[in-house]
């Protein structure tokens, strides 16, 4: 079976990269790194509260902003799928550099109603289709081995930028008050030059449904067409709906602990607000470092179980937080975003792989999302009720023994026989025995490293 040694075949991760796969790897480098960077993040509240909004409204706009994105996620995967990936990057980049003018025009509830709601429709326009476009054209190129680690490094060199930039925006909003929203589509700004210039992927930028849009379908025909495809595909892969249901530990874990817990834990344990700033740019760094070296993991795991060891891990530097004083809690917050670093790489690619051929790939990545969000805002809820009656440390207890639970459930399907592998992958061996996983994990060959992650 496949370990993460060096491969056999020119699509392993010792394939050298062609001139074509080098350029798509670090043009998604760049729009991702500049996608991505929102230079309000840090004091959006305040920005908010400053220009007159309430608590209520300031909090009625981000539920607004996560049904929108639900809502949004399948139509726009298959506009993806249908215009191609790269078209849709381009259209997520011009949508999100308006959205981060708007409160420079209308800082008001409106304005930023609009801004949210114009994030909402950039995000979910890049979400799945970014992945897409990356791993179909490393596969057009045979350079799909190299998949994993330019997924990784992409996301390391982001939050890389987060930790430079964020701590700019106090003195930049000293010299002009809107200095982060203009920054931000700045940033949008160049992802959009980014996208303009990446290659065309032969027999994709058509999109999957194009031909059957000329025969004559109507559109709204095409899309309920294609809608009604991607349910068939998830309901006769019992694989790819596994492997998505194992990622929802992972992203609600992460989710919940860096958004919705990482101030009232800091606080629990008396690190106030003024040292806030300085454990997340820890935990930033920590997370990066990860990202950008998912191959530091051992060979003797294939990725799926790496999946379910360091969702535990996740789980169990949660639970060991209600023992531990402030610099212990500290540590496994940054261990915490450490973990958070190899696993999404290594999740990431595993959907990939189960994605069956000719599938609607950037639709089925938008219902990962989805179930990911759908179960995150279902936590969100209970973690309210938790610290509301004041029981952070049962929340933690509690979250640690769920995901035990949910990975024990998955494992034992695996054991069992009852999921096996689809026709696009291996074959499922014998119950007990490792399960094949696709290309290797990650493992570059020493001599393309370099070439592969530049300014790491």
């Amino acid at each position: 079976m496949p370990r993460l040694g060096r491969p056999r075949s020119r699509q392993g991760a010792g394939a050298v990269l062609t001139v074509t796969a080098r350029r798509i790897i670090r043009l998604n480098y760049g729009f991702q790194l500049l996608f991505n960077l929102l230079w309000w993040m840090p004091v959006f509240y305040a920005y908010q509260r400053e220009a007159g909004l309430s608590d209520g409204q300031i909090f009625g706009i981000q539920s607004i902003y996560y049904v929108a994105f639900c809502l949004f996620e399948i139509p726009t995967g298959l506009l993806a799928d249908r215009i191609g990936t790269r078209n849709c990057l381009r259209a997520g980049a011009v949508v999100m550099t308006a959205a981060n003018l708007a409160p420079v025009f209308s800082a008001s509830y409106t304005g930023f109603l609009l801004h949210f709601l114009a994030i909402a429709v950039g995000r979910s326009l890049t979400s799945g289709a970014a992945s897409a476009y990356l791993y179909d054209g490393l596969r057009a190129e045979k350079c799909d081995g190299h998949y994993l680690n330019a997924e990784g490094t992409a996301r390391a060199l982001g939050l890389a930028a987060k930790v430079v930039c964020w701590p700019l925006v106090g003195p930049l909003m000293a010299v002009a008050h809107t200095a982060p929203y203009v920054l931000s589509a700045a940033s949008a700004a160049g992802s959009l030059v980014c996208a303009v210039a990446l290659p065309r992927l032969a027999g994709a930028d058509g999109g999957t449904g194009r031909a059957a849009g000329r025969a004559g379908t109507g559109r709204g025909g095409a899309f309920l067409r294609d809608a009604g495809a991607v349910l068939r595909c998830v309901a006769s892969s019992r694989w790819l709906g596994l492997v998505m249901v194992q990622g929802v530990a992972v992203f609600t874990l992460s989710r919940i602990c860096q958004v919705n817990l990482f101030q009232p834990i800091l606080l629990d344990h008396g690190i106030g607000e003024a040292s806030s700033g300085g454990v997340l740019a820890a935990m930033t760094v920590a997370e990066a470092v990860a990202s950008a070296r998912p191959q530091w993991l051992s060979g003797r795991l294939t990725p799926v179980t790496w999946v379910s060891v360091l969702s535990l891990a996740l789980a169990g530097t949660l639970a060991a937080m209600t023992l531990g004083g402030p610099w212990a809690v500290i540590a496994l917050l940054c261990l915490f975003a450490a973990a958070t670093g190899f696993v999404y790489p290594v999740q990431r690619k595993l959907v990939n792989d189960a994605v069956p051929p000719n599938a609607p790939r950037a639709t089925l990545l938008s219902i990962e999302s989805i179930v990911d969000r759908a179960v995150c805002a279902l936590a969100a809820v209970a973690v309210g009720a938790y610290i509301s009656a004041g029981h952070l440390d049962t929340l933690l207890l509690h979250s640690a023994l769920a995901t035990a639970v949910l990975l024990g459930a998955v494992h034992l399907l695996l054991r069992s026989g009852v999921v096996r592998r689809d026709r696009a992958g291996p074959e499922a061996p014998p119950a007990g025995e490792a399960w094949p996983t696709g290309p290797p994990l990650g493992a570059d060959a020493e001599g393309d490293r370099a070439a592969d992650t530049p300014s790491r």
